[in-house]
């Protein structure tokens, strides 16, 4: 699954464990289906097509909505 658009990155340290989240942009509910399915995610940041920097493999550790529906999704090494 390919994401583009504006996302908001936001590194979390929870509980002694550093994570990041990601809120996307229109994340219509198969979305959410889809990376709750998965076993694991990459994240890739590019500037036009410089490749600026890529995770490690994430496992989804938790996916909620905000207040206007943009899906915001969590993950951690």
């Amino acid at each position: 699954m390919t994401i583009t658009g504006s996302i908001t990155s936001q590194g979390v340290l929870r509980d002694g464990s550093g994570l990041v989240e990601l809120t996307l942009p229109d994340a219509d509910p198969q979305q959410r289906r889809d990376l709750e399915a998965a076993k694991w995610f990459q994240y890739r940041l590019y500037r036009g097509s410089a490749l600026l920097y890529s995770s490690p493999h994430l496992t989804l550790s938790e996916t909620r909505r905000t207040n206007d529906g943009a899906l915001v999704m969590a993950g951690h090494p």
